[in-house]
């Protein structure tokens, strides 16, 4: 039977069972499960746990776009134009070449987002101002969003993924896991579950040879 949890991951912990710091600390899961992609040690957010094989497929593979959003708190205060050209697309650094990022949405918040606090607190330097943008995208390459921040002159400080497509870690808080029904999950990530089902077994493995799913 298949199994869905969504983790609100802290920071400083790793999207993985095995070694130390990793999601075996948060809290006890069946052991058939594993995360769909990975989020970085130093990022936080929302994070799938499932023995899904074709929803992991489906959220692996690039060719399918679901959206991700993150909540970004950046050091100083970008500009409209910087805004444009993270939407635009920007040339990122990725195994040593250089990738231009598809298209993507992104906003300036006027307003933190209402988030648990960070554990560490972020280290804010005094005399230089820091910010909040919303950055939503399609794919999801290796560092992709500090990557992209940092190649317009605004370092990444915090970075949390609050959703992905309409599944969000809203009222959650930092650590919290909860269980959703497979129903509930294929609707909340816009997800033809008959279609899912019925993608041939060799379809289905093809994530194993593309693991693209991750935070930036």
């Amino acid at each position: 039977m298949s199994q869905y949890f969504v983790i609100y991951k802290p920071f400083g912990i790793l999207s993985q069972f095995s070694g130390d710091h990793g999601i075996k600390e948060i809290g006890d899961f069946p052991p058939d499960v594993y995360p769909v992609g990975r989020l970085d040690k130093d990022s936080e957010g929302l994070l799938l746990i499932t023995n899904d094989k074709s929803l992991n497929h489906h959220l692996l593979q690039p060719e399918f776009q679901h959206s991700r959003t993150y909540f970004v708190q950046v050091e100083g205060i970008p500009s409209l134009e910087v805004l444009g050209k993270l939407e635009n697309g920007v040339d990122i650094n990725l195994d040593g070449k250089m990738y231009r990022t598809q298209r993507a949405r992104a906003s300036f918040l006027h307003e933190a987002p209402h988030l648990p606090d960070r554990n560490p607190p972020i280290r804010f330097r005094k005399n230089v101002p820091d910010s909040w943008i919303e950055l939503s995208l399609i794919e999801g390459k290796n560092r992709q969003v500090r990557k992209m921040t940092a190649a317009e002159g605004f370092p990444t400080l915090r970075l949390v993924r609050w959703s992905v497509e309409n599944l969000t870690i809203e009222g959650y808080e930092v650590g919290e896991i909860r269980e959703y029904e497979q129903d509930d999950i294929y609707a909340l990530l816009r997800m033809d579950k008959r279609k899912l089902l019925a993608l041939p077994k060799r379809e289905r493995k093809r994530f194993r040879q593309n693991r693209n799913y991750g935070d930036g």
